[in-house]
């Protein structure tokens, strides 16, 4: 991806020209068909993925109802960051929504990007903090609003 692209990706906003060059090596492309996964959820997971083109759904199988979605994130929005954090499974299934291509960046490149260069590793991680954060308040409100709901 180009550095320039990647500029105007949240997650990489607060990096130098240098260090936006840095991550843009470190990753590749791939291109999934409308309806494919990305991942299912419980999966095990090596990589985070930002939007290049195209649609993405981030949902979960709610037993009894069916998929929910969570999310349907488009052109420069992330997702995946959890598994480049820790080494958990996938909380949600991410689905092509419609046809795109993803940027796909590995753990153990961050890694190893983030060890050498501590400068972007603040950066990114204090952006991942943020990010979570704001991901969490938006499912404790939409829990919020089901369990509202449901009452009725």
């Amino acid at each position: 991806m180009d550095a320039a692209v990647l500029k105007k990706v949240a997650l990489f906003e607060g990096l130098t020209q240098g260090q936006l060059a840095k991550v843009a090596q470190i990753g590749h492309s791939r291109d999934y068909p409308a309806g494919a996964f990305l991942f299912r959820e419980g999966e095990a997971g090596q990589e985070m993925f930002v939007i290049e083109s195209g649609k993405v759904r981030i949902s979960k199988t709610v037993p009894g109802i069916g998929e929910e979605a969570l999310a349907i994130l488009e052109t420069g929005q992330y997702f995946g960051e959890m598994a480049v954090i820790e080494d958990s499974p996938r909380s949600a299934d991410a689905i092509a929504h419609i046809g795109c291509t993803v940027w796909v960046i590995e753990r153990s490149k961050l890694d190893q990007l983030m060890f050498t260069d501590k400068d972007l590793a603040y950066v990114l991680l204090w952006t991942f903090v943020r990010t979570l954060s704001e991901r969490l308040r938006e499912t404790n409100d939409k829990i919020k609003s089901f369990f509202a709901i449901s009452r009725f």
